[in-house]
């Protein structure tokens, strides 16, 4: 075989073979947003509220997912909640995020922390764990949840 074949053989191989462990790779708790962003969402229209909205599809490989613990490190979102234990992070800055029209569903969480958390500021980088949740039918909550979560940084 001349050798600008073998080189290319090789070449060839070295491809097929990193694409297939990329592929195999498993991701990390530690990059939630990885696997959020490999969930499919289509629009269903919700009757009682006379509105569509984009509904997840959870597979096999998040459903497991469910009940562990993530991390996620994003934006602080300035929302209001009631019971001050809940806040909103978010994988962009608020000016490009899914509330502004800029990002999707997969770019936000609800994390709901055992206690109190530090007060932050609108866009302030944050890092938090807590064990993963997914909604696919409640609209009045986000799709991907972290309850008794806790701050990391």
């Amino acid at each position: 075989m001349p050798v600008s074949m073998l080189r290319i053989s090789f070449i060839v191989l070295f491809l097929l073979s990193a694409s297939s462990h990329a592929q195999n790779a498993t991701l990390s708790p530690e990059d939630g947003w990885a696997h959020f962003a490999k969930v499919k969402f289509t629009s269903k229209y919700y009757k009682e509220l006379k509105e569509h909205f984009l509904t997840p599809f959870f597979d096999s490989r998040i459903r497991a997912m469910e009940g562990t613990e993530i991390q996620l490190r994003g934006h602080y979102m300035p929302f209001e909640f009631d019971d001050k234990k809940t806040i909103v992070i978010s994988k962009y800055p608020y000016a490009a995020c899914f509330f502004c029209g800029g990002a999707g569903p997969e770019s936000v969480a609800e994390v709901f922390f055992s206690s109190k958390p530090l007060k932050f500021k609108a866009d302030q980088i944050i890092t938090v764990k807590g064990k993963l949740k997914l909604n696919d039918a409640d609209v009045n909550h986000l799709n991907f949840i972290l309850t008794e979560a806790r701050l990391v940084e």
